[in-house]
């Protein structure tokens, strides 16, 4: 298994990564600077996914041990267009959320580049295959390292890192948790167009509510670009 720098939680870094890429710039990622419905009017409108970032703390992975057993012996139906991944790059989990928030949105234009030509490739491969495709690819792997170290702290001297980066998508009216280091992708019920940013937010106080006494939390957005 491979180790990347890991990514910073800066939105500007992350806008300048994914149209590196090749997403349009007509999208960003911006930050989600809290919770509550009047200051989640401030975020800039369409919204196409959150990103949270938290830390992987003992109570976070008593919950994710319990959901994976519980979800094991459901075998729930999802999308077919739905494009999830695993992550088996040690720290990849920063780009491997990125992946998740833009090819499970077909409203995010990507030019021809290395995330165009990564989801075509690994279109008809299983979550695990799209997984060792990612941590065989150069050039993304190339990309990742180049923006990881664009960052205001040093990157590569936290090696050892203890966050973890999900992303929060509308699938068909479902609002679905992405996350690389789970076994399949995680339903949070119902959702909209309309009621996607209030749900999403929702999502990310439960995580929150798991550990509170935690501060290190953050959650961004990929969003329409500001003018």
């Amino acid at each position: 298994m491979s180790t990347w720098i890991p990514l910073e939680s800066n939105p500007e870094v992350l806008t300048k990564y994914i149209h590196k890429l090749g997403v349009s710039p007509a999208w960003s990622v911006t930050d989600v600077i809290g919770l509550d419905e009047d200051t989640l009017e401030w975020i800039p409108r369409p919204v196409k996914a959150f990103i949270l970032l938290f830390p992987c703390s003992e109570s976070y992975e008593k919950h994710r041990a319990e959901e994976h057993e519980r979800i094991k012996e459901v075998k729930e139906e999802h999308p077919s267009n739905l494009f999830y991944m695993r992550q088996f790059t040690h720290n990849a989990c920063g780009t491997v959320a990125l992946i998740h928030s833009v090819a499970n949105n077909k409203e995010v234009d990507i030019d021809t580049g290395v995330l165009k030509s990564f989801l075509e490739k690994t279109a008809s491969l299983t979550p695990e295959e799209r997984g060792q495709a990612l941590e065989t690819d150069q050039d993304f792997t190339a990309d990742h390292q180049a923006l990881a170290q664009e960052g205001q702290t040093n990157a590569s001297e936290h090696e050892t890192v203890i966050h973890h980066f999900i992303a929060l998508v509308n699938i068909e009216g479902t609002l679905y948790e992405l996350d690389g280091r789970k076994s399949f992708p995680i339903k949070h019920g119902a959702t909209s167009e309309e009621s996607f940013v209030k749900d999403a937010a929702k999502v990310c106080k439960e995580f929150m509510a798991r550990d509170p006494n935690e501060v290190r939390f953050t959650v961004l957005a990929l969003t329409a670009a500001q003018d």
